[in-house]
């Protein structure tokens, strides 16, 4: 018999937090950027949900690393060694090989290994499968007593694998696009998503968040960059300070003064 995590079941949606209605502009603010990126970009392709297990194990590994060379390394260690439970049951040494490629391989190695033990001793088997059952600020207060789950991995986990829940995966893209929007205030990740799900209407769906996720990750990796931002190309120039800022102080000066 497993011996259940203690996590508390229930049958409502999300368990949100009471908040005052939002103005008609507020209400209109994500909705707004999002049709100007669908119109710039066109529809983000679909994601084919992993189980929430895959979904934990490349979370964690996808810290500072690009999402091309994540996807490989995962791919490798499915290849590699099986199943997960050989993966958790291998030296770390050797799983710090198979990752070399990402960043932070000997940390990464270490946290991967600790947390599929830990996932085995709480319930009885390598899964997190369970965690459909329950809600989704549970699972996520459950998931970050890990090593190397912060606030972005634990709503990719909930958002992006098929438990799909309401959750933004705030990475250093959509935090950087949020802030020059002026959608939320400088904070960290956790604080940032906050602010931005008291802005997500209600009837958006877990795909649809997602969606907008990867939406404005392509924004900030293409446009909206750390350095050197293209704001003049940017679709979301005309709702965005920082970029009419950046507009007006690269405009030349005319001769005639």
């Amino acid at each position: 018999m497993s011996n259940e995590p203690e996590l508390f079941p229930t049958t409502g949606e999300d368990g949100q937090h009471f908040r005052r209605p939002l103005t008609p502009e507020e209400a209109d603010r994500l909705p707004h950027v999002q049709r100007l990126l669908l119109g710039y970009f066109g529809e983000p392709p679909k994601r084919e949900p992993w189980d929430p297990l895959s979904q934990f194990i490349y979370s964690l590994l996808s810290s500072r690393t690009r999402t091309e060379m994540t996807y490989a390394v995962v791919r490798n260690l499915r290849q590699r060694f099986g199943t997960w439970e050989n993966l958790r049951d291998a030296p770390v040494a050797e799983i710090e090989e198979a990752i070399r490629e990402i960043t932070f391989p000997e940390q990464k190695a270490l946290h991967l290994k600790v947390a599929l033990e830990q996932i085995t001793e709480r319930y009885g088997s390598l899964t997190l499968d369970f965690l459909h059952r329950y809600r989704t600020d549970k699972i996520r207060a459950w998931l970050a007593q890990f090593p190397g789950m912060g606030p972005q991995t634990t709503a990719a986990v909930v958002n992006f694998s098929t438990l799909r829940r309401k959750a933004i995966s705030v990475d250093a893209h959509h935090l950087r696009v949020s802030q020059r929007l002026g959608l939320t205030p400088r904070a960290d990740a956790a604080t940032t998503e906050e602010r931005l799900m008291r802005l997500v209407p209600e009837t958006w769906t877990a795909e649809m968040l997602d969606d907008h996720h990867q939406l404005v990750k392509k924004l900030g990796q293409t446009i909206c960059t750390f350095e050197k931002p293209e704001c003049r190309q940017c679709p979301l120039l005309a709702i965005c300070p920082y970029g009419q800022r950046e507009v007006v102080a690269t405009e030349p000066t005319s001769p005639l003064g």
